[in-house]
């Protein structure tokens, strides 16, 4: 969410930016609606005074004109708190639609087509074999069931077995361990929030479509209906960001530098046939994330927008799988996103890259929708600026791991950094 006072200075840069996300957003409404909302304030707060100053004289009202004026006033007020009502809700709404600004250098475009490639390390391994993609190389070796996945889940579901079991976990904690030893603290938070959590986040309502609503979410232990609606979260970012929600920092606590391990789920409804079989998008999943809220200055979040990337980019190269980092454009990049990129890793299966990683800096969007302050050296109230980044998600992480490390016997050798977890260095049906 943008402060009203820079969309009134600054309506022409908000508006651009409504345009270059391809979103419908009507600025002058939502600026006439701040006019008359003020002026309703101002009339409300006119007519409370008047009311004060009138209730003195009452008791010495002989004729009645003071008390008849008395209820004229309130009446009045009445009517405006009505009014006042109705013209709030639909600011408020708009306001809750108006997409942060972006950063000079993002590329412009509707989609992904636009992202622009900005680094690109190792080189894509060429095989003198025939390749197996991920499912053909999981069903081989006993390490993914799809099928069986599909008959309990319904569609992308999914079983991960026996040596992918234990790939899964050894990828994800391997990650937990780096991200820690990097200074985050480890958070495990509620995969269960309210509604104020997500649209904290900005996945409401942007992306209500995609995110699951429990059908009981608080039910009495009598069986009674009771409390707010509850959602599942696509990723730990919302709990890490709403664990801060209504806090205000000291600037001498930031950076404030935070990690979670979440299971995550996502109906992927804006994602009809596409990516239909394998690993690569699915409903639930396994996410290790990284959160941080610094100071409100923009050289200081873009220097931890490199940052984190960097520590993405570090764990790929451990792993020695081939990646490239791209530039996301104004139209691939989320309503709060000032700038952002996505790492991409190759998939020799898609012959191509496949995003595994995204990395984003929000500035104070998400951290006036949920309230996150911090008061400077010299008692300023400000409100942080807050970014995120996915350290590893599993188990699309597998996809690129299994396809680049399978060999010609139809064997899978294990990453160097991951064979102290497993206690083996191939993976081979039924010999481990």
């Amino acid at each position: 969410m943008l402060d009203i006072k820079f969309i009134r200075q600054n309506s022409d840069l908000v508006k651009d930016a409504v345009k270059k996300k391809f979103m419908k957003v009507d600025i002058d409404r939502l600026l006439a609606l701040d006019e008359k909302r003020r002026r309703l304030i101002q009339e409300s707060e006119t007519i409370k005074a008047a009311q004060n100053k009138l209730s003195k004289s009452l008791s010495a009202d002989k004729n009645g004109l003071a008390l008849k004026e008395s209820k004229d006033l309130k009446e009045r007020f009445k009517e405006l708190e009505k009014e006042l009502k109705i013209v709030q809700a639909e600011y408020d709404d708009l306001m809750s639609l108006v997409p942060n600004i972006i950063s000079p250098d993002t590329p412009i475009g509707p989609d992904d087509s636009a992202n622009k490639e900005i680094f690109k390390w190792g080189e894509p391994k060429k095989f003198d074999f025939k390749i197996k993609d991920h499912i053909e190389l999981g069903q081989d070796l006993d390490i993914i069931d799809t099928e069986t996945g599909v008959k309990i889940s319904g569609f992308r579901g999914y079983y991960l077995k026996n040596e992918g079991a234990m790939l899964h976990l050894a990828i994800l904690w391997y990650c937990w361990e780096k991200i820690i030893k990097a200074g985050f603290k480890p958070l495990i938070g509620p995969t269960l929030v309210k509604n104020f959590v997500l649209f904290g986040s900005g996945h409401f309502p942007f992306g209500k479509e995609e995110v699951y609503q429990i059908g009981n979410p608080g039910k009495l232990a009598s069986g009674q209906e009771g409390g707010e609606p509850l959602y599942l979260t696509g990723t730990s970012e919302p709990t890490l960001l709403a664990y801060f929600s209504d806090k205000t920092l000291n600037e001498n606590d930031l950076p404030i530098k935070v990690c979670g391990f979440s299971q995550c789920y996502r109906s992927e409804a804006g994602s009809y046939g596409k990516d239909t079989r394998g690993l690569y998008r699915l409903h639930e999943f396994v996410k290790v994330e990284q959160v941080v809220l610094c100071k409100n200055n923009l050289e200081e979040s873009n220097k931890w927008l490199e940052e984190m990337r960097r520590i993405s980019e570090a764990i790929l190269r451990d792993l020695e799988l081939p990646y490239r980092v791209v530039q996301n454009s104004s139209g691939d990049m989320g309503a709060g996103k000032y700038k952002m990129f996505d790492i991409e890793t190759w998939m020799p299966s898609r012959a191509n890259y496949g995003e595994t990683h995204s990395d984003s800096n929000l500035t104070d969007w998400q951290a006036r929708r949920l309230n996150i302050k911090y008061k400077d050296n010299e008692g300023k109230i400000n409100f942080v600026h807050a970014l995120n980044n996915t350290v590893i998600a599993s188990p699309r992480i597998l996809i690129a791991v299994l396809e680049n490390y399978q060999q010609k016997d139809g064997s899978v050798l294990v990453p160097k950094v991951l064979q102290k977890y497993l206690g083996f260095k191939k993976i081979v049906r039924g010999k481990n």
